[in-house]
């Protein structure tokens, strides 16, 4: 069975959020054996610089790093990553799977993103939508998609 993890920057604070989450992880384990790691965003000033916003992403990305494993493979969500169709995702999770990978890490930064490095190591950079979303809805999103994912694969009726 796949490991997927996810990791996030930040808490989800609304209850819609967090119900909608639990119930895509409960769906989800009937697939995978899935993982979700908040980890806290670095402190930043009202209206950050580009240095002060350059060192939060460090320092966010040293809290990654240490949640990623050996040999994990790392898809970064980055707004200037690829955008895959529902089909394509369930193809690349698949190729993972297939390719000998046991463990997927799914990154979601902070509202200011992912630190370079953090992207640079990804094997598949990922972006959700050229449109802004709320930051915290990307959560959502993501476990969406996964769920649609294993679905395709599947066979299952979910997707249409």
């Amino acid at each position: 069975m796949l490991n997927i993890k996810i990791i996030c920057l930040g808490k989800l604070k609304e209850n819609y959020l967090r119900d909608a989450c639990a119930e895509y992880i409960k769906r989800l384990g009937a697939f995978c054996k899935l993982t979700v790691t908040e980890l806290s965003p670095a402190k930043l000033p009202d209206n950050p610089n580009e240095t002060q916003i350059a060192c939060a992403l460090k320092e966010e990305a040293k809290k990654i790093e240490a949640c990623i494993g050996k040999g994990e493979s790392v898809i970064a969500l980055c707004i200037e990553g690829k955008e895959l169709t529902s089909e394509k995702l369930s193809e690349e999770i698949d190729n993972f799977a297939l390719s000998g990978e046991s463990s997927l890490v799914f990154v979601i930064g902070s509202s200011y993103g992912l630190d370079p490095e953090i992207k640079a190591s990804a094997k598949l950079r990922l972006s959700m939508s050229r449109m802004t979303f709320p930051h915290q809805l990307a959560r959502v999103m993501l476990l969406e998609q996964i769920y649609r994912a294993f679905m395709i694969s599947s066979s299952g009726k979910y997707h249409k």
